[in-house]
């Protein structure tokens, strides 16, 4: 998804459709280029005019808020105590029991009174531990009052380190500010923690640069769920954050990475869509593949950026990839700056 420069992800169940979205912000966010459900263009909507607060560092106002009014928090029963929360932004995890409610993710600080609903609906012990994915607001934003609540947020460095400062990004030509001192981690890890909570091992790694420099999957070993954060929009095209140090062939250097550690019966909650099979994981895998060796096929033929995007090279994936919130273009543009280093 803190009021920082995010990524929204694209297909989110129950999102609300948002009919007093100022016509001209849905015009310059589409210029800006930044679970399944069968509402697609709702939520689409409903991702543009949650951008202006998870991408460009705009604070919660009253009509903002409003714009959540109709999201609904639902929970998918995993088993051994873990469960899929769905309701605007990235997907989050939750694990109950004896030992506190573990969390991943946390959506935007708007819902955090309803995703705290649906937790109480489950269990009555409070979060104890947030764990971040990465830094995106539509998965940090409720960090700040989770943590005001005193939760002990927990995080890869990179997360805090890009929290914690104001920053500029050129894609977007706008400033942000850094993140309320509660919302920031006071947890962090440079290559894993392992969390024994709950009868499970939760091991918590750091991946290597792929949606952002601060990207980690949260593995629930004997219960055999991973939460994989935005290193898998299911079903359609990802965000690749190449200005927080994400890269099209770091996905699928750590989707490789990944797929030997899970199995056919393994549950894969993914940053946006719906859960998933390894199967699904890697048919994801192989759509990024083959889009960055056609864009650097293209560039080694001296393409320029706009010729790149003009050849399509992702047409015969865009039936089925192309209908979230990253449209072919504007991966395709992405793609580009990632394998040829531009920011």
């Amino acid at each position: 998804m803190t009021a920082r420069r995010r990524e929204s992800g694209g297909d989110i169940p129950n999102a609300p459709e948002i009919s007093m979205l100022n016509q001209n912000l849905v015009a310059s966010l589409l210029r800006r280029t930044r679970p399944h459900s069968p509402a697609t263009s709702m939520a689409g909507m409903a991702l543009l005019a949650i951008v202006s607060t998870a991408l460009f560092g705009v604070r919660p106002s009253v009509a903002q808020a409003d714009r959540f009014a109709n999201v609904v928090v639902e929970a998918t029963d995993l088993g051994s105590g873990l469960y899929l929360l769905s309701g605007a932004g990235g997907n989050l995890g939750l694990s109950i029991g004896p030992d506190g409610t573990f969390l991943i993710d946390d959506q935007f600080a708007p819902l955090n009174d309803k995703i705290k609903a649906a937790i109480a609906r489950l269990t009555d012990q409070p979060v104890r531990f947030v764990v971040n994915t990465h830094w995106h607001g539509d998965h940090t934003g409720g960090n700040e009052k989770f943590g005001e609540a005193g939760a002990v947020i927990v995080a890869h460095d990179n997360v805090r380190r890009r929290m914690s400062v104001d920053s500029f990004s050129k894609a977007f030509n706008d400033s942000t500010p850094a993140s309320p001192h509660a919302a920031l981690p006071v947890i962090t890890f440079a290559e894993s923690v392992v969390f024994h909570l709950n009868g499970q091992e939760i091991n918590v790694r750091h991946t290597p640069p792929a949606h952002t420099d601060g990207d980690a999957v949260i593995h629930f070993r004997p219960a055999n769920v991973i939460h994989v954060g935005d290193l898998f929009f299911n079903g359609m095209y990802p965000f690749v954050d190449v200005e927080s140090g994400g890269s099209i062939d770091g996905y699928v250097t750590v989707i490789d990475a990944i797929l030997p550690m899970i199995d056919d019966n393994t549950r894969i909650i993914p940053g946006h869509g719906a859960i998933a099979t390894k199967a699904e994981f890697k048919a994801f895998r192989d759509v990024l593949a083959d889009v960055s060796q056609a864009v650097k096929a293209l560039v080694a033929d001296k393409k320029s950026k706009d010729e790149v995007i003009a050849a399509k090279p992702t047409a015969k994936w865009d039936a089925k990839w192309g209908n979230g919130f990253m449209k072919p273009d504007q991966f395709v543009g992405l793609v580009y700056d990632s394998v040829t280093g531009a920011q």
